[in-house]
């Protein structure tokens, strides 16, 4: 079998007693106490997530914002050295390749932030479409990434950094910033619907940048957590709520695609979903009996007939309901509408809501 890669905090996971598993072949915390548990502590108060993982691929040169603009679906002329922008990687047919978020390090130079099982297969897809005047390099071996997450995380960071961080909105963030003695990249960002900063350093002082938050009071959190707080917030995971089979625009991300920006690489086709309308899209599910719905399960109307699947779904702690999302057939997404989820041998009611399934 393949040795599973590490993150430079492995060691800090092992000595703390967290529940270790296989997450796109990283030996990760699924938690540290436990999932409920990490969880409030975010929604309440602080957590902190490894999400060294995660892949960073630097696009540099004199044509570089040219040749992003070529093979991403967003504005990426809207980046600038304090905005980043959270953007998609489409084949030709509009699926999604990946989805992910740019930085503009330098005039000419970009820092990808892509997911960690995606990795290869990017940059791979970058290199193959690389121009004469860009450069694509894979970094990720070179960063580690923190992920600071919760309401009394902005009066944290603020009492550890010298700049003054107030008026950092979403998606911006300050270069240069010295944590422990330490220059990071430090991003007012997240994945959990909570505010938050994510924190990229060189890798080496990751478990230094680490171990000081938590002598400041910040909870550690596994993937279990930021499972169940990305979905309460309806914010999608590749793989299962994204792929290279679902759009932008099915999985409702369609502020991510600017089709009147020029030509990239599956406007064609995400033109044509605009124009013709969808046939299937991405909407929150509340389950109405006991029963979780996982992904994969089928989703059926109350004529019987299947509209389609589950892509996420969890139990969830804020609201105490079990939630979902599902890819159904768009006529059948109207708020309040009543559709069961196959769990084994029943069919179980649910409605179509709203989402976010729970707002900071």
């Amino acid at each position: 079998m393949m040795e599973l890669k590490k993150t430079p905090l492995y060691d800090s996971y092992i000595e703390a007693g967290a529940k270790v598993i296989d997450f796109s072949g990283w030996a990760l915390p699924v938690q540290f106490s436990s999932i409920k548990e990490e969880h409030n502590a975010v929604r309440e108060h602080a957590g902190m997530f490894d999400v060294s993982h995660m892949g960073e691929i630097i696009v540099k040169g004199e044509k570089a914002s040219e040749y992003l603009q070529s093979v991403l679906t967003n504005d990426v002329t809207k980046v600038t050295q304090n905005k980043a922008q959270y953007s998609m990687l489409c084949n030709e047919q509009g699926g999604v390749i990946d989805d992910l978020v740019v930085y503009q390090l330098e005039a000419d130079k970009y820092l990808l932030v892509v997911n960690a099982g995606n990795t290869d297969i990017d940059y791979s897809w970058l290199k193959q479409h690389e121009i004469d005047g860009a450069e694509v390099m894979n970094v990720s071996h070179e960063y580690g990434q923190l992920a600071v997450q919760g309401p009394d995380s902005e009066k944290i960071m603020a009492s550890l950094v010298a700049e003054d961080i107030s008026g950092l909105k979403l998606f911006e963030y300050i270069q240069d910033v010295e944590l422990f003695g330490e220059k990071v990249i430090l991003s007012q960002s997240g994945y959990t619907g909570e505010h938050g900063y994510e924190i990229y350093c060189e890798a080496p002082v990751t478990e230094k940048i680490w171990d000081g938050l938590l002598a400041a009071g910040v909870t550690p959190c596994g993937l279990g957590a930021r499972d169940t707080l990305r979905l309460e917030a309806a914010l999608p995971l590749h793989g299962q709520d994204l792929s290279t089979d679902i759009s932008p625009y099915e999985a409702n991300m369609g502020f991510s695609v600017k089709l009147n920006k020029g030509d990239f690489i599956g406007r064609e086709a995400l033109a044509a979903q605009k124009e013709q309308g969808l046939s299937r899209k991405s909407a929150g599910l509340e389950m109405q009996e006991r029963g979780i719905a996982r992904t994969d399960y089928e989703v059926f109307n109350s004529n019987d007939e299947k509209i389609g699947y589950v892509t996420s779904g969890t139990q969830s702690p804020s609201t105490g309901r079990s939630i979902a999302l599902a890819l159904i057939e768009t006529s059948e997404t109207e708020p309040s509408n009543d559709v069961y989820v196959q769990i084994r041998k029943n069919k179980v009611p649910a409605k179509i809501v709203i989402t976010p399934f729970h707002k900071n």
